[in-house]
């Protein structure tokens, strides 16, 4: 409809200049359908300024003007005559279409707005950031009616139900764009272009609606340039769809390392992330999208690891005797079966640097990847303790390995061959120790915390003079062992592992340029 490109690069900017060099960047990231987002500027010379630029930009893109009024979340103040005078001279200018909000494009009839923006094409849009509408096929008929050349529906999404509702709209036509909306929706909106939407959009620097990701971010994390056949065709319904859910998941690197693996291998998938809280049916409005959004497998992530036991039909041995599910695979007829790779990460570790059998290991922690480490541990021969700061789900875990517990106060005088961190202090962007220096007496210390690489536990153990291991190993190894269990073959462990590692520091050199300016 627009491009064999779906992906749109959304400029917005309070000067033209600025404006210009978005627009630069967007067509030098490969974008070829831009938003221009004219109510950003700040006044009407702005916006003529960057209008008047536009005919060295408009042969080689397809640009959209929008004038987004504050009703439907943008910045412009002026009259709906005003807002339609504004889009009929971007066309002019060179864009090829213009997005006119539903209460603005009511006022006139067909024919009127016809011609009013005259040989432009038309893409009437309705936008609701409170709530899903309850009567969404009431909004298409609205649209409808003013007989544009598409239409667009943009919704606050509260829960995967809402998105289902919104994104069923796209199996009846392909003449739609559906932008669910919210600060947890950036895995709906790409599987809203799986489901037909015309467009996904993403801001090449200041976002304008909530849930929305980067220009780069799309195309570094989520790979919609690189794969699915065309430029930036983005996901189709044959398209597999995995995803990691758990709270909170803004550190989370696992949809970097699967895309890049599915991209590695040409497998025709993406890797989404879910934000599932474990509050109120967070966690069963996810199960019951599972079918509908064509999820084939998942990752479990805190708080979920023990609490998705319940609503499998079947589990790995070693994963049941764990207690403890981090990968989940869709068998056919929607049967859900869990196993854990945890475990496969901190083996492999650990036993590079020190014998596991005789060897008594600390683990600081009683959760799901303390638990997985803990039977893992214990099986190679290792004497495994526990030390948390619930002692009854110390003391459980304990006896499931036939292991010890220590308590905290213990610590100072305690020695172990290894002390793993099995918590989640000290991960990206809360930092902190779980441990203090005094505490550490070892020869060895793991973190299963990746993000950072470098932990401040980590820190801690160095400056005692103390070898250490980045959770990183654990974290690669797991989801190479994730992706052997998802597709059947083995993984591009290489490329996970490089894209995982050259994150981590572009992260750190950011922090360490922070850091100089301040």
């Amino acid at each position: 409809m627009f491009s064999k490109d779906r992906i749109c690069a959304v400029i917005a900017a309070p000067t033209a200049a600025q404006a210009e060099r978005q627009l630069r960047d967007a067509i030098r990231q490969r974008s070829r359908v831009i938003e221009l987002r004219l109510d950003y500027l700040r006044d009407s010379a702005q916006r003529a300024a960057l209008l008047r630029r536009l005919a060295a930009h408009a042969r080689r893109v397809t640009l959209i003007a929008t004038c987004r009024t504050l009703r439907g979340g943008g910045k412009f103040r002026g009259t709906p005559a005003a807002e339609i005078a504004i889009l009929a001279q971007a066309l002019r200018a060179g864009c090829r279409w213009c997005d006119v909000e539903l209460e603005t494009a009511e006022l006139y009839t067909p024919a009127d707005l016809r011609l009013a923006l005259g040989p432009g094409r038309v893409l009437a849009s309705a936008h609701d950031f409170r709530r899903m509408p309850p009567d969404l096929r009431g909004i298409v008929r609205r649209l409808d009616r003013c007989r544009a050349d598409a239409i667009k529906i943009a919704a606050a999404c509260r829960s995967l139900a809402d998105a289902r509702r919104l994104l069923s709209l796209a199996r009846r036509r392909r003449d739609v764009v559906l932008v669910p909306m919210g600060e947890d929706a950036l895995a709906l909106r790409i599987l809203a272009l799986r489901e037909g939407s015309a467009l996904a959009y993403a801001p090449v620097e200041q976002p304008t609606a909530p849930g929305q990701i980067s220009l780069a971010e799309m195309q570094r994390t989520y790979r919609l340039d690189r794969r699915f056949g065309t430029t930036a065709g983005g996901p189709t319904p044959r398209t597999r769809v995995y995803g990691v859910i758990g709270d909170p998941l803004g550190h989370s690197l696992s949809p970097l390392m699967h895309n890049a693996a599915f991209a590695a291998r040409r497998v025709n998938a993406v890797y989404l992330p879910f934000r599932v809280s474990a509050k109120g049916s967070a966690l069963r409005d996810f199960l019951a999208s599972v079918g509908p959004l064509g999820i084939r497998g998942f990752s479990v992530t805190i708080p979920h690891k023990q609490a998705i036991l319940r609503h499998l039909d079947g589990c790995d041995p070693l994963a049941a005797q764990i207690g403890a599910v981090n990968t989940v695979v869709v068998r056919p007829g929607g049967r859900l079966y869990g196993y854990n790779t945890d475990y496969v990460g901190v083996l492999r570790a650990i036993e590079s640097r020190i014998p596991l059998r005789g060897s008594r290991i600390l683990l600081f922690g009683a959760g799901g990847a303390a638990r997985a480490s803990a039977f893992a541990l214990a099986h190679a021969g290792a004497a495994v303790v526990i030390c948390a700061r619930r002692p009854a789900q110390a003391l459980e875990l304990a006896r499931a390995i036939n292991g010890t517990v220590v308590g905290r106060r213990s610590l100072r005088s305690e020695f172990f061959d290894a002390i793993v961190n099995c918590t989640p202090v000290g991960m990206h962007p809360g930092g902190g120790s779980p441990l203090e220096s005094a505490e550490l007496n070892c020869r060895l210390v793991m973190d299963l915390i990746y993000r950072p690489r470098k932990t401040e536990l980590l820190r801690r153990a160095e400056r005692r003079g103390i070898a250490v291991i980045s959770g990183v190993e654990m974290f690669v190894a797991q989801g190479v062992a994730q992706y052997r269990i998802w597709q059947g073959r083995r993984a591009p462990a290489a490329v996970m592992r490089r894209v995982v590692m050259a994150a981590l520091d572009r992260e750190e050199r950011g922090a360490g340029k922070k850091l100089r300016r301040s």
